[in-house]
């Protein structure tokens, strides 16, 4: 078959089975090979303008390998979403060398998804269900890079994201950084039985933000340079239950938040059954953990309010440090906070005295500290060799 027709055809015999592979070089095949094949491989895609890459038609039980480089056209529109992966049963991956290039650098002025120039607000939309997503790097993505929505039984892992190229100013940023808002995973939309395993994240916002979702579990994630391990912000949105949701055998490094739990001020919604655990952070820019319920997009208002209830939250076997501006520990809550446990938690430096918590009665964990014997984090997550200062 010629790969004028649709694209090329690699095919082995595996006893009596005939196995084909599908390799589309052009963009424009990207729909054939979905229709027609169940292994395919997109080889150094370039998609134009206005071009999302649309793996949501896969065949149940596919497996789409990314190889080579994948770029994206200029597409002056917020309304854009790059890559959709969708179906049952999936399996996207990548090749080792291989590299999703979200073109970042053509967007980013500093304000992410609150103005400025029109900018892709997530470089991957993801809706699946009983799939896997493995072995993937992606760079430079213009705002968020995961959103994952109405999705069920799905795991990632093996993910290596890498925006430092944001950190730095450009001509539109006025002096700070070019990226903004650039979470690694948003898990949202009433998602369920997620695992997001195994992972390094280089960014500007959260290293992951789960908004709505029941039974997510996170762990072995490396985050730098993040606004830490998220819940929220919940309250005034669609859906507004978070609920099960497990961090755990992970390491923050150079991030502006560690553990964090935030509610929008004067909305609603539920968070119950929050467990972070064996969780270690290093040079924490503002809070080590933080819950508060003031939370509003321009800024919090220093008064809780009480319509989110956020209730049976642990923080186990944490320990770190913040800088000397940061603050260890600060909780506001409202009426709405019930069952908090501070068990083995030890974060230090910052400021003289400024940890504060108004819930549970007892206060900060300051002194909630023992030796403990927990399971070694890993020096590094096994995707990629790690940095020279780590």
């Amino acid at each position: 078959m010629h790969s004028t027709l649709f694209f090329a055809l690699a095919c082995a015999y595996a006893s009596t089975v005939l196995a084909c592979t599908c390799v589309v070089t052009e963009y424009s095949k990207i729909p054939g090979a979905l229709a027609k094949c169940t292994d395919i491989v997109l080889q150094d895609i370039a998609a134009p303008s206005n071009g999302t890459i649309d793996l949501s038609k896969a065949k149940k039980g596919s497996v789409i390998t990314f190889a080579g480089t994948t770029t994206f056209a200029f597409t002056n529109s917020s309304d854009f979403i790059p890559m959709k992966f969708g179906g049952k049963n999936i399996t996207i991956r990548g090749t080792p060398d291989s590299i999703i290039d979200g073109n970042g650098p053509m967007y980013w002025d500093g304000l992410g998804s609150n103005g400025g120039l029109p900018k892709p607000n997530h470089l991957i939309a993801v809706k699946m269900n009983d799939s896997l997503i493995e072995n993937l790097q992606l760079q430079n993505w213009p705002v968020r890079a995961f959103k994952l929505g109405n999705s069920r039984d799905v795991t990632i892992r093996n993910i290596y994201l890498d925006n430092t190229l944001g950190d730095l100013p450009n001509d539109l940023s006025g002096g700070k950084n070019a990226a903004h808002n650039s979470d690694a995973f948003g898990v949202g939309t009433k998602s369920k039985n997620i695992l997001i395993h195994n992972c390094t994240v280089y960014n500007q916002d959260d290293c992951v933000a789960v908004t709505s979702a029941d039974n997510v579990t996170v762990s072995n994630l490396y985050c730098s340079g993040t606004h830490g391990l998220s819940i929220g912000s919940i309250g005034g949105k669609s859906y507004n239950n978070v609920t099960n949701i497990l961090f755990t055998d992970s390491y923050l490094r150079n991030s502006t938040n560690g553990a964090r739990i935030k509610s929008n001020f004067n909305t609603t919604g539920y968070v119950a059954n929050i467990t972070y655990s064996n969780i270690q952070m290093f040079n924490i820019s503002d809070y080590g953990i933080v819950v508060q319920q003031d939370y509003l997009n321009g800024g919090p208002t220093g008064t809780p309010s009480n319509g989110v209830i956020i209730e049976n939250v642990l923080f186990k076997n944490i320990t770190g440090t913040v800088t000397s501006d940061g603050i260890s520990y600060y909780v506001l809550c409202g009426t709405g906070c019930k069952n908090f446990v501070f068990e083995d938690v030890k974060i230090t430096g910052g400021k003289p005295n400024s940890s504060s918590c108004n819930f549970p009665a007892s206060g900060c964990p300051l002194a909630s500290y023992k030796t403990y014997k927990s399971k070694p984090l890993p020096k590094y997550p096994t995707c990629k060799s790690p940095p020279s200062a780590y």
